[in-house]
């Protein structure tokens, strides 16, 4: 059982984000073959709106046997979300629909001044 760890993201509003993580157990990558992967980011861990969507292909791509999970969210994205704090987690699902949570933690979107 892998317990997740917090980390928290800030985006700035009206450009790329990009961040890879690299995931390991005991100082060995972690496989990914054959997961898929989600992210959301709510107002708050309770909401039942999403402010962002992310799946794989979709702004997730997983790295298979070397234990990365890159997550890219477009300066369009970042630009419908209003300037504040939320809350995110990102999730792996595997192949018999197991679900692990692997990140958690806040989500900053710092305003845009230049438009």
């Amino acid at each position: 059982m892998i317990t997740p760890s917090t980390y928290n993201l800030t985006v700035w509003q009206g450009a790329d984000f990009d961040q890879t993580f690299t995931v390991t157990q005991n100082g060995t990558a972690l496989n990914f073959t054959g997961y898929s992967a989600r992210m959301q980011v709510r107002e708050a861990a309770d909401s039942t709106a999403y402010l962002l969507s992310l799946t794989n292909g979709s702004g997730i791509t997983l790295g298979g046997t070397a234990g990365t999970i890159a997550v890219a969210i477009t300066n369009a994205q970042s630009s419908a979300i209003s300037a504040g704090s939320y809350a995110y987690d990102l999730e792996l699902v595997a192949g018999a629909g197991t679900i692990t949570r692997l990140l958690q933690g806040g989500f900053t979107v710092s305003g845009n001044v230049t438009r």
